[in-house]
């Protein structure tokens, strides 16, 4: 999510209450205003809250079951880690949403409060993303160690040194993206000759300083360039020693079946942050010498890292049976109530004690799920 400024000459965020061509207020045409425009209109207003909106019950619900105690394992620490990232990127996003509503449907008072949000906005953007590629990239090399190394696994594949990893990585980030808090701030200028009155995101205490250029491809590297090429290596490697493991006419193992899971959130991930990878490597498309056609492509690549964060959970509930099950125990209680009345009639009607087998069968089942929750590493 990115409503973008220009370069110190010309501002993007331009509103003006008497506009006109030689208006030092408005901002210089570049001949793609109109693709910038169609790319926010679809992005901003139709993807954004259909994306945030299904990511943010998603998350929460992800969250709410990662968090039960059956499943209580160092993978599940930061996936639980992973979804609160997503969720304040999602929020954020759902405010971007709010102001391309009121860049086309309000007034003035409106315009000058969306530029003063707009700094908060771009450090919560950027630091939000940081810490989804850092834990997407922990969650990987807990996999790799688990797969490639095992020897390794119980010794380093701890719930105490994932939340230490997930803490560390939300402290870091934070930290370290502090400086885009401070590179923009909201101005208000008023132009007698026109009789019009500006509100602009121009330069802040960092944005003119010379220490922001390197910082900003230093932190592109960190945001997309660095997690693209590592998650690449993670992935290829468990997949090739996966593919090398399996025996033919046998399916995978419970620990395996969860393994392609959490590749396919990497993998899902990695897909989504790729145009992102590219532009700053090679382009640094929104940042360096903008204008309309760079931010329409920014546009486009932001909504596919919003898409990543919504699309977890629908990832977890389709790949992960230990996952379903205890979604079902927490939020339909009814249903293994009546599965559990299935079993017994079923049992009665082979003539057996349908209440005592149907214990024995409840009571297999939960040791069934305390060995997948074992694998769930």
């Amino acid at each position: 999510m990115e409503i973008y400024i220009g370069s110190t000459e010309h501002s993007v965020l331009n509103f003006s209450t008497n506009e006109t061509f030689s208006n030092p207020c408005v901002e210089k045409k570049d001949g793609h205003e109109d693709f910038y425009n169609l790319a926010q209109l679809i992005t901003g207003l139709i993807i954004y809250p259909i994306v945030c909106f299904f990511g943010v019950i998603g998350n929460t619900l992800s969250l709410i079951v990662l968090s039960h105690r059956d499943m209580a394992t160092s993978t599940n620490v930061y996936l639980s880690a992973l979804a609160i990232s997503d969720t304040i990127k999602l929020i954020n996003d759902i405010f971007y949403f709010l102001c391309v509503l009121l860049l086309r449907t309000g007034n003035d008072d409106d315009k000058k409060i969306i530029t003063s949000f707009y700094p908060f906005a771009h450090y919560i953007f950027n630091m939000s993303v940081c810490v989804t590629a850092w834990l997407t990239i922990s969650v990987a090399s807990e996999r790799y160690i688990a797969v490639c190394i095992p020897t390794k696994a119980k010794e380093m594949c701890t719930i105490a040194r994932a939340r230490f990893v997930s803490t560390f990585v939300f402290v870091f980030m934070i930290l370290v993206s502090i400086p885009y808090a401070l590179r923009y701030k909201s101005v208000e200028t008023h132009v007698p000759e026109f009789n019009t009155t500006c509100y602009t995101v121009q330069p802040g205490i960092l944005g003119m300083d010379e220490f922001m250029t390197p910082y900003t491809w230093v932190q592109n590297m960190l945001r997309s360039v660095i997690p693209f090429f590592i998650l690449i290596f993670l992935s290829s490697s468990i997949i090739h020693v996966l593919r090398k493991q399996r025996v033919k006419g046998k399916k995978f193992s419970s620990r395996n079946r969860i393994t392609l899971m959490l590749v396919a959130v990497v993998i899902f991930f990695v897909v989504c942050i790729m145009p992102d990878a590219l532009l700053s490597l090679f382009f640094g498309f929104g940042y360096i010498d903008e204008n309309n056609f760079n931010r329409g492509i920014r546009e486009i690549t932001d909504s596919l890292l919003a898409i990543n964060s919504a699309f977890n959970f629908v990832l977890y509930c389709t790949m992960s049976k230990i996952f379903r099950q205890t979604f079902r125990k927490i939020f339909c209680k009814n249903f293994t109530k009546l599965e559990f009345q299935g079993a017994s009639e079923r049992l009665m009607a082979h003539g057996e004690n349908g209440v005592s087998v149907a214990m024995r069968e409840s009571h297999s089942g939960n040791n069934n799920r305390d060995k997948n929750r074992e694998t769930f590493v």
